[in-house]
């Protein structure tokens, strides 16, 4: 099968490799869709992430959905043909985190395209059965792969306990803010205000469902949010863009005893925060590390309508061009949202 391999930063080969054997517990995938995550750019552009090193040729992307196309002999869900969205994370199941329902911090994960483990930049997969999930026949293997970015969002609303009626601010409008917003929608936000300053993303926030957009070129994000929320401040705010100015403002736009999410990954391991102003408003501040139990609620919502994930889509590039889609997320962030990979051929 073709893979495209990053040999090195800012280099991806297309190569030949051997398709994946399939354990008795896994089911082989022919991956239709991939979604370029802000992780991936970073491995791509910088070769790391925090105490994620890239140290030898590894396979990026993990937003996939994809055909069965064999299974292995313990395998009882599906079937040769079943459509299904991956949830990219293989984890224990045996540990404390694992058994609390916190699977996302178990120690041994193997989670796609995080090195050392390869990504989904191929024409075939295997995966763990319990890591897949059924596609309802609305919904096509692009809105399915969205349902990746989609869980952090979901798993950053029940992180904050979002109440029906709540205020939120989502500072950042990539991919993940974006879909943060129709997170907040479905778990009954009244009032969901967001931060940018490309005018293309706010305008694909409005589709998604933001009450109130701010173009941080032209207003001041904290002033703004404070005036739409007469002086009060939101319930919760999302850090969603990995920006330290980004971080002091959703900090600063939090009201007396509300939440903060920090769900964006600045690219330095230290940023100078308010320490007396999160004490004397007694602030909640919430680390978001992926997700957990999220992808069949996720489906749900997608499949029910909650937002159109289809229109964050603006670029759809075939396997052989990898590198270029992955250029083109990197450095056209103007007008590019999600940019897709299709391994086995364009739509």
């Amino acid at each position: 099968m073709k893979a495209a391999v990053m040999n090195k930063p800012l280099e991806i080969e297309i190569k030949e490799i051997p398709i994946p054997t399939v354990k008795e517990d896994e089911v082989l995938v022919k991956v239709m869709a991939v979604g370029i995550c802000g992780s991936d750019i970073h491995y791509y552009e910088h070769g790391k992430i925090g105490r994620y090193v890239v140290e030898k040729p590894i396979i990026l992307g993990h937003e996939c959905a994809g055909v069965v196309a064999q299974v292995g002999k313990k395998v009882s869900k599906f079937k040769i043909g079943d459509r299904v969205a991956i949830e990219p994370g293989i984890t224990c199941g045996r540990c404390s985190y694992c058994k609390e329902g916190r699977y996302n911090l178990c120690p041994e994960v193997e989670f796609l395209a995080t090195p050392p483990v390869d990504g989904a930049f191929v024409q075939y997969i295997s995966h763990r059965e319990d890591f897949l999930f059924p596609i309802p026949d609305n919904l096509s293997f692009e809105e399915s792969a969205l349902n990746e970015p989609f869980s952090v969002g979901i798993h950053a609303c029940k992180r904050v306990n979002l109440q029906p009626g709540s205020t939120v601010a989502i500072m950042g409008m990539g991919p993940v803010g974006l879909t943060a917003i129709a997170a907040a929608k479905a778990f009954g936000a009244s009032t969901i205000i967001v931060t940018d300053l490309e005018e293309k993303r706010l305008e694909a926030a409005k589709r998604m469902g933001a009450t109130q957009t701010i173009n941080i070129r032209e207003e001041d994000p904290i002033q703004a949010v404070k005036q739409l929320t007469n002086d009060v401040g939101v319930d919760a705010a999302f850090e969603t863009a990995g920006n330290p100015k980004a971080l002091q403002a959703a900090l600063s736009v939090v009201k007396r005893g509300g939440k903060l999410a920090i769900v964006g990954l600045p690219p330095q391991d230290e940023i100078g925060v308010n320490v007396p102003l999160i004490a004397d408003n007694e602030l909640d501040v919430y680390g978001v590390f992926r997700y957990s139990n999220t992808y069949t609620q996720g489906m749900d919502f997608i499949s029910r309508g909650i937002a159109d994930m289809r229109s964050l889509i603006t670029d759809r590039y075939p396997l052989e061009k990898t590198m270029e889609a992955m250029e083109k997320a990197r450095v056209n962030k103007k007008e590019s949202i999600k940019v897709m990979v299709y391994p086995n051929g364009m739509p």
